[in-house]
């Protein structure tokens, strides 16, 4: 064989390894893709509840479900594969709490801004663009500009039951302040009351701050029977 046959080989098994057309497009996508998600959840989710095991989480999955919807275009791919991407990961449950709303929200934005950057058939990027900015704004209002709080609640074995008493809600916020950590406590909701134990089951209501308060590991009677964040 020539020298002219072996780089003709050469040339056209590396036309086959590396389409050099379509891999501009496939960096500047995913340049956005990776940009947009970095903005949603380290500068606006991650700046609000300082969550660093979902921060890892969307990051992967959005780079995961671009690169998978991308490259796997080429063999035809159904909308039906994109919405059975959300059915997949909306019913995601860890093994011991299942995922706050908020967390599957961020987890819905990330999956649905991945598939519109790689499955959006568009002669410009100014489209991709358009809809990526116009969601990073809609969660820059909700979460800077109108600052809306994310209210948790806990479940409480409380034992101080002289203090369940209208006139000594005050003193019982008090205590509770000062036994559990939670110092934003908003309201104070009186369950079944135990006369033969001296305990009442109460829920309280407060803004989850950056520091996760664990009342498990809290000394003292106070005993949580839930975690539900609303």
């Amino acid at each position: 064989m020539t020298g002219m046959a072996w780089i003709n080989l050469v040339l056209a098994s590396s036309t086959e390894l590396f389409n050099l057309q379509a891999m501009p497009e496939l960096i500047l996508r995913f340049g956005i893709n990776i940009a947009s998600i970095l903005l949603l959840v380290r500068w606006l989710y991650y700046s609000s509840t300082r969550r660093k095991d979902y921060l890892f989480t969307y990051i992967l999955i959005s780079s995961v479900v671009f690169l998978l919807c991308y490259l796997l275009e080429s063999v035809s791919l159904q909308i039906g594969f994109a919405l059975g991407l959300f059915a997949i990961f909306g019913i995601i449950r860890y093994r011991t709490n299942p995922m706050p709303i908020r967390e599957m929200t961020y987890l819905f934005l990330v999956i649905g801004i991945s598939v519109i950057n790689a499955l959006t058939a568009v002669t410009g990027i100014a489209e991709i663009l358009f809809a990526n900015l116009a969601l990073i704004l809609i969660v820059f209002g909700l979460e800077k500009v109108w600052l809306l709080r994310h209210i948790s609640s806990k479940t409480i074995v409380y034992e101080k039951i002289n203090l369940i008493t209208p006139d000594k809600r005050e003193e019982m916020i008090a205590d509770l302040r000062e036994r559990t950590g939670i110092t934003d406590i908003r309201k104070i909701e009186i369950g079944p009351i135990n006369f033969l134990k001296d305990t009442c089951r109460i829920i309280i209501y407060y803004e989850d701050k950056e520091r996760t308060v664990n009342l498990a590991d809290l000394n003292g009677s106070i005993k949580t029977e839930d975690d539900d964040d609303e």
